[in-house]
């Protein structure tokens, strides 16, 4: 009973809890002091602009508790854009050019999969790499220009709202995501895997995880994903550009640190995530209402990175020091005392 006890005052006062904690007060404060951050049509706007980075710090919430980062995410989303652009210009029908985008997402998240996990390389090197890489690879497709007038249907469908409420449509994809990610995650032998490799990789695979398939996959679902929110982003701003979503891997990264996953994987929540991206996108919603310049979100969004690398692994430590210093034992009772035996008496013959 009382280790259930200290397990739910664990789970109540660990990093993600604060996190959630944290976005509610912002919330309520926000609310009441920042002009419009309440209304509906600011709710629905906020919305809009979170489901991007919500859908993939999805995959990237997995990547990171294994001990791994993608950094192109944000170029694949761009290039899916670039690409969706030229297939509808060319006259291809949208039916056709959403799985061809999800597809080519998938190949480029395998592209960075095989580099770390078949030839062995750094995952922040390799996805550096590919970040210019895919990028390049979005102007060489579409150029520097914008590719608009996408099906009516689908376009308002993306902006509209779930009937009587100011609730973005595009919610119902992300919620649907959520859920199934967070069972994977934290239900299932998978999820189990992930956390297991991202603390050790070697006690993981003496344990039977393929650890190489594992991760593989997780770059060919991330690619996906991402891909998907290029779709997304393309047909909410009816307007498919090479440069849609620059920069938008810091946001991504910020938000699944500040989540409470560490970046040396092992440990972490994808409710953790969800919350921290929610915080995230409404300091940025009530910043931008405040008239605050670009420049300064990107360095709000700077601070919030170093903040939730650092904070987490400061707590860890102190919570530690406090274990191992802990209340004084009480001694134990004295042995109790034999009286000497009585030394042998020689005898004369």
């Amino acid at each position: 009973m009382k280790h259930g006890a200290r397990d739910l005052f664990g789970r109540l006062t660990g990093w993600d809890a604060a996190v959630i904690g944290l976005l509610v007060l912002f919330l309520v404060v926000a609310s009441l002091v920042v002009d419009n951050f309440g209304t509906g049509r600011n709710v629905s706007f906020l919305v809009l602009d979170l489901a991007p980075i919500a859908l993939i710090a999805l995959p990237m919430t997995f990547i990171v508790a294994t001990g791994e980062i993608d950094l192109s995410v944000a170029s694949t989303l761009g290039l899916s854009s670039a690409l969706m652009g030229a297939m509808w210009e060319g006259g291809l029908p949208i039916e056709t050019i959403i799985p061809v985008c999800l597809v080519v997402g998938a190949v480029l998240g395998a592209v960075n999969g095989t580099f770390v996990t078949i030839f062995g390389l750094p995952s922040l090197a390799v996805t550096i790499g590919t970040l210019a890489l895919y990028r390049g690879l979005a102007f060489v497709v579409l150029g520097d220009r914008a590719v608009a007038q996408f099906p009516a249907a689908y376009t308002s469908w993306v902006t509209g709202t779930i009937p009587g409420t100011p609730i973005p449509n595009l919610l119902i994809p992300l919620v649907v995501l959520g859920l199934v990610f967070g069972v994977v995650l934290h239900a299932t032998p998978t999820g189990r895997r992930v956390f297991a490799t991202g603390a050790n990789a070697e006690a993981a695979r003496f344990a039977g995880t393929r650890v190489t398939t594992l991760k593989f996959w997780l770059y060919v679902v991330s690619g996906a994903v991402c891909a998907l929110a290029g779709v997304l982003w393309t047909l909410r701003y009816s307007s498919a550009r090479a440069d849609n979503g620059a920069g938008l891997e810091l946001a991504v990264v910020a938000a699944v640190l500040l989540g409470g996953v560490s970046i040396f994987g092992g440990t972490g929540t994808l409710w953790g995530v969800l919350a921290g991206v929610a915080l995230l996108a409404s300091l940025q919603n009530a910043l931008r209402l405040a008239d605050v310049t670009n420049e300064a979100l990107s360095v709000v969004t700077g601070v919030l990175l170093v903040v939730s690398v650092l904070a987490p692994n400061v707590v860890a430590r102190i919570r530690a020091a406090t274990r191992r210093a802990g209340p004084p034992s009480a001694a134990p009772p004295p042995a109790p005392q034999t009286p000497p035996s009585p030394m042998p008496v020689a005898r004369s013959s």
